[in-house]
């Protein structure tokens, strides 16, 4: 069973472990220091940025991360997603990870997926959509969300997060049921 709760400072060494992990360093080039995890994940954990971490747990075991964000309160996000397709009010956007390196390669970011989209569309009633931009290079991420729902609705070029990555992203959607 898959559960979440906002991430809380009292989950920054976890966090900053799994930043560490190789699987995830790869893909969120982050800095790992105790006082950069504070500093990037601090103001959502606080309420003072309009993002929300969250941390999430496999039957009550924490399994990873998910941010979750309106791309509205990011109008630079916004204008570099609506140079490559329309961008509807309401866009919502995820970015996840996987910390523990014996769970990847399991199914289990498809359903962490999936339940962050159910979860969504119940806790964001005015959310249109969810965009996720991927890393074309970034096959497991990609497939996660084709297993859970999405489709992919563009190639383009994107500032990659990790700079040994090229720019090469793919763009996936998944509509409010219903619409």
């Amino acid at each position: 069973m898959i559960t979440w709760r906002r991430l809380v400072q009292e989950d920054f060494p976890l966090l900053r472990t799994w930043l560490e992990q190789p699987h995830v360093a790869l893909w969120w080039n982050h800095e790992t220091s105790a006082e950069a995890v504070a500093r990037d994940f601090g103001p959502a954990a606080r309420g003072e940025e309009p993002s929300e971490d969250l941390l999430v747990f496999l039957d009550g075991r924490p399994l990873g991360l998910v941010q979750r964000s309106r791309l509205a309160d990011y109008p630079h996000y916004v204008d570099e997603l609506a140079a490559v397709v329309p961008v509807p009010d309401g866009t919502v956007s995820i970015d996840y990870l996987i910390g523990d390196p014996g769970q990847v390669g399991r199914g289990l970011g498809t359903e962490m997926i999936r339940s962050v989209l159910e979860r969504t569309w119940e806790e964001l009633p005015d959310a249109s959509c969810v965009m996720v931009p991927v890393s074309a290079a970034n096959r497991a991420s990609w497939r996660a969300l084709e297993k859970a729902g999405m489709r992919r609705i563009a190639e383009c070029e994107l500032e990659p997060d990790n700079p040994i990555h090229g720019p090469a992203h793919y763009l996936y959607r998944i509509d409010r049921p219903g619409t």
